[in-house]
């Protein structure tokens, strides 16, 4: 079954979407997580549970992050992407905190042509999984903030927590 909750955060209310699983520890298996305003955010079906105490681990988590008591994630995650879009969350998935990298380098990590970036930023902007799946780390190729389907505004906010310097690439 679908389930659902709301938490505040510092970037505003976040959408938790997730899939009941009783092979994950919590029972748990988190699909999307999504900000108001987002481009291509998560929307409440009919049909699914709101169920806030599902997500009480992931809000513990997500509560540590902002304030800054922790690096990273230990959750269990439902997405299903592409084949393409795998390849490129899971590269996403290997970008440390407080460090970014490029559209280009993130193509040549998963093996395609830099020429290749318009395809790695869709999948990037189809990543249902923002701040886990820190999508927010890729910059232009100069360091500039550039795409994020949860707003510049936010991406600047979530690298100047992490201490990120986007004008550093990995």
């Amino acid at each position: 079954m679908t389930v659902h909750t709301t938490i505040d955060s510092p970037l505003g209310e976040l959408l938790l979407v997730g899939e009941e699983s009783p092979q994950s520890p919590d029972g748990l298996r988190l699909a999307s997580l999504s900000m108001t305003g987002q481009k291509g955010a998560a929307r409440i079906l009919d049909g699914w549970r709101h169920a806030p105490a599902a997500f009480d681990g992931i809000a513990r988590q997500l509560a540590a992050y902002f304030a800054g008591d922790s690096k990273d994630f230990d959750v269990q995650f439902s997405t299903h992407g592409s084949d393409f879009q795998e390849r490129v969350w899971h590269a996403i998935d290997t970008i440390p905190y407080g460090a970014t990298t490029s559209y280009g380098r993130l193509a040549e990590q998963i093996g395609v042509p830099r020429a290749a970036v318009r395809a790695v930023g869709s999948a990037i902007g189809a990543n249902p999984l923002l701040i886990l799946r820190p999508c927010h780390r890729v910059v232009g190729s100069t360091g500039a903030l550039t795409g994020y389907a949860g707003g510049l505004e936010r991406k600047e906010y979530l690298l100047g927590l992490e201490g990120a310097r986007p004008a550093t690439l990995l």
